[in-house]
């Protein structure tokens, strides 16, 4: 082997080692569970927050040196790198408020932590990927762990039904995926985003085959982002998933999602937007539409936030529309801003848990105020939030895809999208009206331990000041969008 090779794989190790660290973290939490102890679920809590901790502090490290790796299909940017504080925040998260959850629904599998690390370690691959292999590999590696998470209550039916479908729907968006990444190879003769994008540029628009190969990869990353036609599988697996699972693919998969999305179609692949913008502005507003009507007639919560979620993603589509720097940092902005406020609100509805779906109902919600003041104000801010009401960080979120939009021209879309907006609020006020307006239904202990404290706190801080300091969040932002936007 030449000193070349050897500096190449040398280099290409060091610039992968947060996923690295994620893969040991994983294999060595894979390991303990398979030992008996009584403070399991704590000893491999610690060990997985830690192995993250890890992997943060070393991705930070490499922000400041841009590289590639393994032959250019990966790359350490600042935009990947902003991703990846989504990805570990939202994840270390989700294991803070998993360990009061599997004890109170009598789940002792130690694999679990092992699984959401495999899962953090897809999305990572994904977002610093560059070659279409290299983003398969990462697509199908945090779906599979997610589809086990999905089951992971294997006494619950609902659980083992919403795995089921997941795995069923999931495997038709990868098949579409794939098919579409097979055309793209056919039409350039690679995989690398770098030397598509070359080969492309002296492509006819108007061909046949490209139009099929791009509309095949949108569907697919249109299925992972839950977009309408294709968000079919999003309330049920919303509501029979574990409740922090549901919380961690509502935040870390999306994220991802709109990542690889933005990298092939917005930066690397911008000369196919001709093709696609008009086909995702109508997508965009669909998505809206019907996640905002739909979430109204909802009683269950968890289903009310899968639809949510889905016309949180059609607002993020606008971001799409408008392209160019102000759409792509409203869009970072935007994810940013969901991850706090959405963990937040999905860890009271696991505060409120009681076993056998106990908390996922919206009368659950009743009275709340008087049994636990703070929650229902920490509830409060997290609802006005998603709502998009100032002063906090999901108001400025929209905010910043509308100017974002209108900067563009499309005042139309605008429009229509605070309307929709309007609708969606309602939906979230009415449970803040059952918490302060309506008496309990019974008087019960709400048990706040250390680690779902801890949580709330995040949460609460980071909507907040994503709120009251929207400036220095959107410098923070705009500095790490991709370099051909900078």
């Amino acid at each position: 082997m030449s000193e070349i090779d050897l500096a190449a794989i040398t280099q290409s190790v060091v610039a992968t080692g947060p996923e690295i660290i994620i893969i040991c973290g994983a294999c060595v939490a894979l390991m303990l569970s398979l030992v008996p102890h009584p403070r399991q679920h704590q000893i491999l809590a610690s060990i997985s927050i830690f192995m993250i901790g890890l992997a943060a502090s070393m991705s930070y490290f490499l922000s400041d040196y841009p590289q590639t790796a393994y032959a250019g299909m990966f790359v350490i940017d600042n935009f990947s790198s902003f991703f990846k504080i989504i990805l570990y925040l939202g994840t270390t998260l989700t294991v803070l408020m998993s360990g009061k959850y599997l004890v109170k629904e009598g789940v002792i599998q130690g694999e679990y932590y092992s699984l959401l690390l495999f899962a953090l370690l897809g999305t990572m691959i994904i977002v610093s990927a560059t070659d279409l292999l290299m983003i398969y590999i990462g697509l199908e590696l945090q779906a599979l762990s997610i589809y086990v998470l999905t089951g992971f209550l294997k006494s619950n039916a609902r659980s083992n039904e919403a795995a089921l479908k997941y795995i069923i729907l999931g495997a038709f968006s990868s098949a579409i995926i794939l098919y579409g990444m097979s055309l793209f190879y056919g039409l350039t003769g690679t995989t690398n985003l770098n030397q598509m994008a070359a080969a492309l540029s002296t492509q006819d628009q108007s061909d046949p085959m490209l139009i099929l190969a791009t509309g095949f990869m949108l569907v697919g990353l249109l299925f992972k982002v839950g977009a309408v036609p294709f968000h079919m599988w999003v309330p049920d697996i919303y509501e029979g998933a574990p409740s922090p699972i549901t919380a961690y693919m509502s935040v870390a998969p999306k994220a991802a999602a709109f990542a690889v999305i933005i990298r092939i179609f917005v930066v690397d692949l911008a000369i196919l937007q001709p093709i696609w913008i008009f086909s995702i502005a109508a997508i965009s507003l669909l998505t809206m539409a019907l996640g905002s009507f739909a979430a109204l007639v909802q009683n269950n919560i968890k289903r009310m936030l899968a639809y949510s979620s889905i016309a949180h993603a059609g607002f993020l589509m606008l971001g799409l529309v408008a392209g160019g720097t102000g759409g792509i940092t409203s869009i970072m902005l935007y994810l940013l801003v969901y991850t706090f406020m959405t963990i937040g609100i999905f860890a009271v509805i696991i505060v409120l848990n009681k076993g056998a779906s106990r908390g996922e109902s919206i009368e659950d919600f009743c009275g709340l105020a008087q049994n636990n003041p703070a929650l229902a104000f920490m509830s409060l801010i997290f609802l006005f939030s998603l709502a998009g009401i100032p002063p906090t960080g999901g108001f400025f979120a929209k905010f910043y895809v509308l100017t974002a939009l209108v900067d563009k021209g499309y005042v139309e879309l605008a429009v229509v999208a605070v309307l929709l907006s309007a609708v969606a609020a309602w939906f979230y006020l009415r449970i803040i009206m059952l918490m302060y307006v309506k008496q309990p239904t019974e008087h019960t202990a709400i048990d706040l331990n250390p680690s779902i404290r801890t949580v709330l706190l995040i949460a609460t801080i980071g909507t907040l000041l994503a709120g009251l300091l929207p400036a220095w969040l959107l410098d923070f932002t705009a500095n790490s969008i991709p370099s051909v936007f900078g």
